[in-house]
This record gives C-alpha cells, structure tokens and sequence, in this order.
C-alpha cells in the first residue's frame, strides 16, 4: 500500500491536493494517507518569557486544528481513514524530514499556501520541498477542483 504525505495549511490549494488524493484513492485503490500541518515555532525570547510553554503549544495545536479542519472534514466524508500529525519548525525541512521518517512514497501539495508569496506561480514552500524531498513530489494547482 502507497504511503502518501499531504502537508495542508487549510489554503483552498492544499484542500484541493487532498481532494486530488480522494479522487486518486476511488480510482486507484487504497493508500495510507499522512496529513500534516507544520506550524513556524514562537522564537521570541521576549514571548517565551511571559508565556508558558504549555501555553504556546496550546496555541500550536489550536492553529493546527483550524488549518487542518477542512482537509479532514473531506477524508472523512469519503470514508478515507488518515494520520494527522503537527509539527513545529521550518515547514519545508519539516514535511521532508517527516516524509522521509515515515517512509512515504511520495508527497501531495498545493502549488502555493497561505504564505506571504501567494502572487507567485508556486509557493516558497513547495519549491523547497521540490527541490530537497528524495520523493516524488506531486503538485496540484488550482484547476483541480474540489
């Protein structure tokens, strides 16, 4: 059985790499689906010292579930079992370290994020994960539909 990445931020990009996965899933037979969200740690030395650390992952996982809130709405409307995992460091060293970990045959992504860089044709971190993941690296764009 497949083992299949898809790093979601809960952008309409990232819902439709799920969705592409869904569809692969009816027409392809079963995989075993990883979603994970990476947040960008809290690095500030002035936040840390007035905020508890349970606080701050209290807020990690908060985000996470907000952005990963669509993508599992969809997987569990089609009946599609999956791993939802957060994470917390640089986002594209992340999705590749966890790939890689969990031996994934390859990774689904939108082409662009909720990043800063939306304008451009991909993603910061599509790109980056593009050029470092030792996987296939499937990019959806935005004409796959949801």
């Amino acid at each position: 059985m497949k083992n299949v990445l898809i790093p979601v931020d809960g952008s309409n990009n990232s819902l439709r790499a799920v969705q592409y996965m869904i569809d692969s899933i009816r027409e392809n037979g079963p995989c075993a689906i990883h979603l994970l969200n990476v947040q960008l740690p809290i690095v500030s030395g002035t936040v840390l010292s007035f905020i508890d650390r349970a606080t701050i992952w209290k807020y990690y996982e908060d985000e996470a579930s907000t952005a990963l809130a669509g993508a599992k709405a969809a997987l569990d409307k089609s009946g599609i079992a999956y791993e939802a995992t957060l994470l917390v460091g640089n986002i594209a060293d992340s999705i590749k370290s966890y790939a890689t970990e969990r031996h994934c045959d390859h990774i689904v992504m939108g082409a662009r994020g909720l990043g800063a860089a939306r304008s451009l044709l991909l993603g910061s971190v599509t790109v980056k994960v593009l050029h470092s993941a030792h996987i296939p690296v499937i990019v959806v764009n935005e004409g796959h539909e949801t």
